[in-house]
């Protein structure tokens, strides 16, 4: 059926934008998951709405899979095609249609890169706070899909907090826009929020009308350094019980300090056992008095050291250190395989011991980072896809993990989306009944199932 997709796409559509030979289609073959790939029928580059429209108007005649994607970032296989589908990428849809100061908005298409978008707004004055750690690279149609976090997530929260509005193609080739620029609009039911986070199994996601906000004018960035992790886990406990929100708090085990130190020579403490890497922003005054407040705190709570970055480029320099976890353990190991488990804040400490019991447990490597602030963490495994004895216990050793968060009233995903990777898990997570209503929501927008099929439900 696919066939039928591609033939009448090649009647429409100039070369440029379709391929279809196996050793062009083996890059959209896969995403920022690890293990999974899959070679779909054919790709196509869209770059309008009314192409997507008649992508999926003729998919829905042959009732062939789409799979959307733009620069394959996501980390829970929900961009990895399926058997027989066509990948729809978004990439060339990559124009800032309009930077609206008086309404402090931005209009994008879904090509646009996070950090480009994020400069754009810059550039008058103003802040794109959401900030994946793939925020050179990711684009912004993904992480309205995904709804992605990132290093700012405890202040200022995720993506879905800065979308006004969307325009959405439905299967049917219809387009329509759901939001507005109004701060505050509650006619009828959000469907903006049930595109969010949707993995591109409701519709595609053509424009985003994003908020801005002024960007701070002041920022202090502090690195504690700790002994022992759980001194880490009280500092961070200590800062929000004393009713400070700082823009970041992030968390490094030894493993991570290691494999970043090896990587990026920042002078990481390599012999810690944490580190915490802090950062206030607003108004000068309240800045000062947050980063003076918070060394105190991480100094009371057991921390060996902290640092306060001298200026702006010791401060970039360590934010920068940290978005280099990944391609940082990535060197180590054949196979990094890194999961997102979200626990309430006062239990990172036992969750972070339960990870690492876990991988003793099984005799695997796994080093642990991510955001202390808002409970979500990133245990990484490090490991050989050509090891199946290695990777079952990595399978293992995560499904463990997330039973254990669910049971510490956490959950299976703080930023990365459900995807092929974590489908099983989610009736766990959210129940049953959830489970169901989410599949109807499902029907109601692709009767056929003709949008990313295989995603996010088990069947």
């Amino acid at each position: 059926m696919s066939n039928s997709l591609m033939a009448g796409l090649r009647r429409s559509l100039p070369p440029d934008q379709l391929i279809s030979e196996p050793e062009d289609l083996y890059t959209y073959s896969y995403d920022g998951t690890p293990i999974l790939k899959t070679l779909p029928e054919g790709v196509v580059f869209a770059r309008t709405v009314e192409e997507v429209a008649s992508v999926l108007k003729l998919a829905t005649e042959t009732r062939t899979p789409i799979v959307t994607r733009g620069s394959g970032t996501g980390l829970s296989g929900g961009s990895i095609p399926v058997p027989g589908s066509v990948v729809l990428c978004l990439s060339r849809m990559n124009r800032i249609l309009e930077l609206d100061g008086d309404n402090l908005t931005l209009l994008v298409e879904p090509g646009v890169i996070n950090q480009d978008a994020g400069l754009k707004a810059e550039g008058v004055g103003l802040f794109y706070p959401p900030d994946p750690g793939s925020m050179k690279v990711s684009t912004i149609g993904g992480n309205v899909s995904e709804n992605s976090g990132g290093l700012r997530g405890l202040k200022y929260g995720v993506t879905r907090d800065y979308v006004m509005g969307l325009e959405v193609v439905l299967p049917t080739g219809e387009v329509f826009f759901t939001g507005n620029k109004c701060v505050k609009d509650v006619a009828g039911y959000s469907l903006k929020d049930v595109f969010i986070g949707s993995e591109g199994t409701l519709g595609v996601i053509t424009k985003i009308l994003l908020k801005l906000i002024p960007k701070p004018a002041a920022r202090k960035t502090l690195l504690a350094v700790y002994d022992r992790m759980d001194e880490a886990a009280a500092t961070v406990s200590a800062i929000i019980a004393a009713r400070i929100i700082p823009c970041t708090m992030e968390f490094l085990d030894r493993t991570t300090i290691r494999c970043i130190e090896d990587f990026a020579h920042v002078g990481l403490p390599t012999d810690a056992e944490a580190i915490l890497l802090l950062e206030s922003d607003g108004h000068p005054a309240a800045v000062e008095d947050e980063a003076r407040q918070m060394e105190a705190i991480a100094r009371a709570k057991g921390a060996r050291s902290v640092a306060l970055a001298k200026d702006v480029d010791e401060a970039t320099r360590l934010m920068t250190a940290r978005r280099m976890a990944i391609p940082a353990m990535a060197r180590v190991a054949p196979t990094t395989i890194l999961e997102d488990a979200t626990v309430p804040r006062s239990r990172l400490a036992e969750m972070v011991r339960f990870v690492q019991h876990t991988a003793q447990k099984y005799r695997l490597t796994v080093g642990t980072f991510g955001h202390f602030g808002d409970g979500n963490l990133h245990p990484t495994f490090l490991a050989n896809e050509r090891d199946p004895d290695e990777i079952h216990r990595v399978h293992e050793a995560v499904r463990e993990i997330f039973a254990y968060a669910i049971e510490l009233g956490g959950t299976i995903s703080g930023e990365h989306g459900i995807g092929l990777t974590k489908k099983s898990f989610l009736p766990g997570a959210i129940g049953e009944l959830n489970v169901r209503i989410l599949q109807s929501l499902k029907r109601a927008f692709d009767p056929q199932g003709i949008l990313n099929p295989g995603k996010i439900f088990l069947d």
